[in-house]
């Protein structure tokens, strides 16, 4: 079982930044996929960006050259910063884990953290 705890969400002006962390613990495979996600009121959870061991990186075409995902493996952390950030941007973060031998079965969801964009 892995655990994921987010952090760093918060109220934010139209074009600041925030940083998101997420905490993984517990049976955490070498060979991993992580990512953000993001659900906004009324509207499905989409896919944000994701980091893969190794460190390659992909990103939602809505926060592709403002976002960045990055990990320190080492503390078994995922990070999104998040610069140039929109009204639009506002929703509840998710992170995800999958074990990449295993597939989505492994799915693994932390609890969320809020962003909110003022405009």
């Amino acid at each position: 079982q892995v655990q994921l705890v987010e952090s760093g969400g918060g109220l934010v002006q139209a074009g600041g930044s925030l940083r998101l962390s997420c905490v993984a613990s517990g049976n955490i495979a070498s060979i991993n996929m992580m990512g953000w996600y993001r659900q906004a009121p009324g509207k499905q959870r989409e896919w944000v960006a994701t980091i893969i061991s190794g460190g390659m990186t992909n990103y939602a075409d809505s926060v592709k050259g403002r976002f960045t995902i990055s990990s320190d493996n080492a503390k078994n952390t995922i990070y999104l910063q998040m610069n140039g950030l929109k009204p639009e941007d506002t929703a509840v973060y998710y992170c995800n884990y999958i074990n990449r031998r295993i597939g989505s079965s492994s799915s693994t969801w932390g609890q969320g953290t809020q962003v909110t964009v003022s405009s």
